[in-house]
């Protein structure tokens, strides 16, 4: 049996798109980490923490687990906590590059394969009433970086190079070919 461990609807709802049959299992993990790392390793190391945990809740399945975040430059952004900081993070992102790093690591017993994948982002300028309508809408609050490039966030995209679905949150391809490897396939 798969388990998704991840309570991210959009990373279930490209699972079932790629026809993978699955459970949900919630990772009980502080992602507090003490020691500043790059953004990739950052990624990596939290989906790896969270596919342990619930790995050991469930010893004998496959456990798929994820973690997504937007970096610029040194600044690394995750989910805002509030519309002010969404606000803050937008603007940092207005008319610039930036890259989303997804890890994701798949575990099955002892084994355990991990990985992440990097896609670049450009976003349009934005204006300040651009940002407050988007802000509005609630779709950025839940989302590294704080725009979803499946939904609304899309309108302020110039251009992507690489992944669009690690964009999302779960460079599927690449997971397709690790599952694969325990023998999951949709």
């Amino acid at each position: 049996m798969l388990i998704l461990a991840s309570a991210s609807p959009r990373r279930s709802e490209l699972l079932r798109q790629a026809g993978y049959q699955f459970r949900v299992a919630v990772p009980q993990v502080d992602e507090t980490v003490l020691t500043p790392m790059p953004p990739a390793e950052l990624v990596r190391h939290l989906a790896e923490r969270k596919a342990q945990a619930v790995a050991a809740q469930f010893p004998g399945d496959t456990v798929l687990a994820a973690d997504t975040v937007v970096a610029l430059e040194d600044t690394i952004f995750g989910k805002p906590d509030s519309p002010q900081q969404a606000t803050a993070m937008l603007r940092q992102l207005s008319g610039r590059e930036h890259q989303v790093y997804t890890g994701y690591c798949v575990r099955r017993g002892e084994w355990m394969e991990s990985c992440w994948v990097e896609t670049k982002v450009t976003f349009f300028p934005i204006s300040s009433e651009e940002i407050a309508a988007y802000i509005a809408t609630g779709e950025p609050l839940d989302k590294a970086g704080a725009y979803g490039i499946q939904g609304r966030g899309a309108l302020l995209v110039r251009d992507i190079q690489g992944d669009f679905y690690n964009v999302v949150g779960l460079p599927l391809s690449q997971v397709y070919r690790t599952l694969q490897k325990v023998g999951i396939t949709p």
